[in-house]
């Protein structure tokens, strides 16, 4: 399985990208090493979307909190850049997707990182994976 997170990317140049305490939802929690991941600049964080693609170097879960009765699960990351994007995808060109029944990866990408617009690292289909491929 592919994952790919949307967060505040300093550097998408970068060789290696360290994020700690990552939210995960759409099964983001079971990342590991050795996984490919597509990184995702927050246009909320005034990033542009899609820049690098990776592959997960460290994985490590976040210990839940004794003192918080209901927690989203979170995954501290280290990836290794292996491309950089070399077309645009971002809220803009996925926004339009909004028929979550039609199977289509642009729509999958835009229901997991758009419908609900917090950072997170989701787990994402073959065709998703294949579709995000095209872009480097």
């Amino acid at each position: 399985m592919a994952y790919a997170i949307k967060t505040q990317i300093q550097d998408p140049a970068a060789e290696r990208f360290v994020f700690a305490a990552q939210k995960t939802m759409y099964g983001g929690k079971r990342i590991a090493e050795g996984d490919v991941i597509f990184l995702f600049a927050s246009e909320n964080e005034g990033g542009q979307g899609l820049v690098a693609r990776g592959i997960v170097t460290s994985s490590e879960a976040t210990p839940k909190r004794p003192d918080i009765e209901r927690q989203t699960p979170r995954v501290s990351v280290a990836v290794r850049r292996t491309a950089l994007a070399t077309k645009r995808l971002g809220r803009d060109e996925l926004k339009r997707f909004k028929d979550w029944k039609d199977g289509r990866p642009e729509t999958e990408l835009n229901f997991k990182f758009y419908r609900q617009a917090t950072n997170k690292i989701v787990g994402i289909s073959d065709e998703a994976s294949a579709f995000l491929n095209s872009f480097f």
